[in-house]
């Protein structure tokens, strides 16, 4: 049986430094140009007249959390993604703190670009979340 290395998680998208740029604000994450180049904009001078950039990527500058991988696809999204992030700002808050930390960090997404789908408030058995989509509308949640 092989032994995973790292885990990698690939988007879809029409303009990937686009939302690779804003993944990488909301996360903390770092841009990674492909290896053996300073940047992507080096790499892309390296490609032949009319072959832009196809792709993007950044990473957790701790190394760990997961590589975000960002490839250009010809069809846009039409339907709910069957895979999304959670992006886990409330744990171990509750109540009235979680909500206004929730909250806080929906303000300051929205601001990068993201749209705020719905709050799906506590229901005694989970905690709120709320359901957000990045700059391309992908679902993520604040959890």
């Amino acid at each position: 049986m092989a032994t995973i290395k790292e885990v990698q998680v690939t988007f879809d998208c029409a303009e990937p430094d686009r939302v690779a740029r804003f993944w990488s604000e909301v996360l903390g994450y770092v841009s990674r140009p492909p290896e053996g180049f300073a940047t992507w904009e080096e790499f892309d001078r390296t490609r032949p007249d009319g072959h832009e950039v196809s792709w993007s990527a950044c990473s957790d500058p701790s190394g760990a959390g997961p590589r975000l991988y960002f490839q250009r696809v010809p069809e846009g999204k039409v339907v709910k993604n069957r895979v999304h992030l959670d992006v886990r700002v409330g744990v171990g808050l509750v109540g009235e703190e979680r909500l206004a930390t929730l909250e806080a960090e929906c303000t300051r997404l929205v601001a990068l670009g993201a749209v705020r789908v719905e709050l799906l408030p506590a229901d005694g058995v989970n905690e709120s979340i709320i359901v957000m989509q990045d700059v391309e509308g992908n679902e993520f949640c604040l959890d």
